[in-house]
């Protein structure tokens, strides 16, 4: 079994941005992927296009270096794309065609030798709950949004995908309530990732968040946690974390009494990126501190180095996993394995820019996720959280993630 043929073209995002598309030949069998992109990205990811765009893509890509290639051999398809790319960021052929190819390649395979695309990956297999953004700020929202950036529900204890994605869209159509009832000209505004953008403070927020995921909790009869995503990178600013629609600034130890103050009030479960990227002292600090998942995205960025720093400090006690932060599969299977070794949970991610492709859920399932973060309505959220629904009711032997918080 070997790669016959690659096609490239030019495609788009769900914010519109221009991505890359890859359609992967395996004999008679194929597979097409389209690259997202992300709006809140670390300063190490992989660059998303060349400068020059899609044209300087094809200028750079030389398919004829995969031709022949195991298309389910990671490591090999790896290799072969950063040896024609020549640099340590994809900065050539772009993160955005890594991803595309890697991704086909392993899909192509997969149908070739009759086999789910999860099963590809050596990992112990288990279905993820899925986690979502409810109410969004940030660079998410733009304007009059609250600083922090992703406000998340997820329904761990349901006894299916089908139930926690139920749940995950009773409680965006509580929050939506909520939100009319202290705004009634509120105009239904949402976010990249479909969660509602209104006009509240962070502690508004928080509030509203809060006490709709408990309605719905009790009407269900099932626990749902909450979350947040700062994305505090995005606005630390000459070493202040700026809050803009508060009016405050705050210092390090501020930010953390600030964090550490919030989960106590609101039973937090899950924050992610509470400091900035850099910060791995004030990460390990706060690790120590809470209760909960600490959740690091852009301090990682899927970077199995970065991670074995964090580990080696105690900074954070989870990941986000986004394959093309860092371009390849076998890289993010690098990564996985380091987060396992240290008793990691993995959360796989789409982002604000995805596509409709729902090959998430098997990158989820595949690489044991404890939760697969891809927001909870529009159609290219839906498109993953549908086909995590589908492995979980065809493959009834994976367990469930057993949650740990």
């Amino acid at each position: 079994m070997q790669i016959t043929n690659i096609t490239l073209r030019k495609s788009f995002t769900s914010r519109g941005d221009a991505t890359v598309e890859a359609t992967v030949e395996v004999g008679s069998y194929q597979a097409t992927v389209t690259a997202p992109a992300g709006a809140s990205t670390g300063e190490h990811e992989a660059q998303h296009l060349p400068i020059g765009g899609f044209e300087n893509v094809l200028k750079s890509f030389r398919k004829e270096m995969l031709l022949g290639i195991d298309p389910l051999d990671f490591k090999s398809v790896s290799e072969a794309l950063k040896k024609m790319d020549g640099t340590k960021n994809f900065s050539k052929i772009g993160g955005s065609t890594a991803f595309a190819v890697s991704v086909a390649s392993a899909i192509a395979g997969a149908r070739a030798s009759n086999i789910q695309f999860f099963e590809a990956f050596k990992f112990k297999h288990q279905i993820p709950f899925p986690i979502g953004n409810v109410l969004g700020g940030g660079k998410h929202a733009g304007p009059g949004s609250p600083d922090i950036q992703e406000f998340l529900s997820s329904p761990v204890g349901a006894k299916s995908v089908f139930e926690a994605v139920s749940a995950n869209i009773a409680v965006h159509r509580e929050v939506l309530k909520e939100i009319e009832k202290r705004d009634p000209t509120f105009a239904g505004g949402k976010g990249d990732e479909g969660a509602w953008a209104a006009n509240l403070k962070d502690e508004e927020a928080l509030d509203l968040v809060r006490s709709s995921i408990d309605v719905v909790s009790k009407q269900l009869g099932i626990r749902i946690i909450m979350g947040i995503d700062m994305a505090s990178s995005t606005f630390f600013e000459k070493g202040y974390y700026n809050y803009s629609r508060k009016g405050k600034k705050l210092n390090g130890e501020e930010q953390l009494a600030y964090v550490e103050s919030i989960v106590k009030k609101y039973d937090l479960k899950y924050v992610e990126d509470p400091f900035d990227e850099e910060d791995f002292e004030m990460f390990a600090r706060f690790t120590k501190s809470v209760k909960c998942m600490v959740v690091g995205d852009d301090i990682f960025v899927t970077d199995k180095d970065r991670l074995k720093r964090g580990i080696d400090l105690g900074a954070g006690n989870a990941v986000i996993l986004k394959v093309n932060q860092v371009g390849t599969l076998y890289d993010a299977e690098l990564f996985a394995e380091e987060a396992e070794s240290a008793g990691y949970t993995v959360i796989a991610s789409h982002r604000s820019g995805d596509t409709c492709d729902p090959y998430l859920a098997h990158i989820a399932v595949g690489l044991g996720a404890g939760l697969m973060k891809s927001g909870v309505v529009g159609g290219e959220r839906m498109s993953k959280l549908i086909e995590l629904s589908k492995i979980n009711d065809n493959n009834p032997q994976i367990p469930l993630w057993r949650t740990v918080v």
